[in-house]
């Protein structure tokens, strides 16, 4: 399907996933459109991904002028495999948003600039190596990233300052490479990407970013750290396998 497509090199398809945040994803939305240096720049194609949600989350991001799909599976993991498959079809690049507010949509032409110029392959927005507000990360929450942060440069050589960031981009390709290797469900998602893309010798890079209190609703709780450290373990004897990603590939390009 994608092979019958030019890429346009402004266009950005943002994923977001989202499980009721009806009171937080118009803002997300419309922090896209409300800078004119990010709309100088790039055209961005929102995608929001409503993931099951009991509130009316999908209703108001389509008032807000986003494209809606539907994931009944709940999970993060299931939510960005779902955007993933529906990226716009001349989108050259990929972002990951969460639909929380907690992070800034204007800031993605830090992220979008490194890709744009060939400097690397993805990047990710960094909370630790840049300015998080009040109350925005729970002291424990903060202690494990940085864990997880530097284990995974140890064990996998990957040079990044936040492994549990919710915001991503990525070169189209990375992301059509990746996609068939995924596997999570929850919130393992982030330590699955990270960790297989060292595997697979990407070239992935963090930026500083901004990082906001939630205004409402409810995020990562302390038992996820299990299945995401359960993730970290796996991956490390993990190999892509060729045959996989040449099937998947070559279906998504004929």
């Amino acid at each position: 399907m994608y092979g019958r497509y030019e890429r346009d090199k402004r266009l950005v398809t943002v994923v977001v996933p989202c499980y009721n945040e009806a009171g937080n994803i118009r803002k997300v939305i419309q922090g896209f459109h409300s800078s004119e240096l990010v709309k100088e720049a790039f055209d961005f194609d929102i995608l929001v991904v409503d993931n099951n949600s009991t509130d009316n989350t999908a209703k108001v991001a389509r008032r807000a002028g986003a494209r809606v799909i539907h994931e009944s599976r709940q999970g993060k993991g299931h939510a960005m495999r779902t955007g993933f498959r529906n990226i716009h079809p001349k989108a050259a690049y990929v972002v990951m948003l969460d639909g929380d507010d907690t992070y800034r949509p204007d800031e993605v032409l830090r992220l979008l600039e490194p890709l744009h110029h060939n400097f690397c392959d993805v990047v990710i927005g960094s909370r630790l190596g840049g300015k998080m507000y009040d109350n925005s990360m729970r002291l424990g929450n903060r202690g494990f990233n940085w864990l997880c942060v530097h284990i995974v440069r140890i064990f996998y050589r990957a040079n990044v300052t936040d492994v549990l960031s919710g915001y991503y981009a990525w070169k189209r390709d990375v992301v059509t490479r990746l996609l068939p290797h995924l596997d999570a469900s929850g919130f393992s998602l982030e330590m699955e990407m990270v960790t297989k893309m060292a595997k697979m010798s990407c070239d992935v890079y963090s930026v500083p970013i901004s990082y906001h209190r939630r205004v409402s609703g409810s995020g990562i709780s302390p038992l996820d750290s299990i299945p995401i450290l359960r993730m970290f373990i796996t991956n490390l004897f993990w190999k892509p396998r060729q045959e996989r990603y040449t099937a998947q590939e070559s279906t998504a390009t004929s």
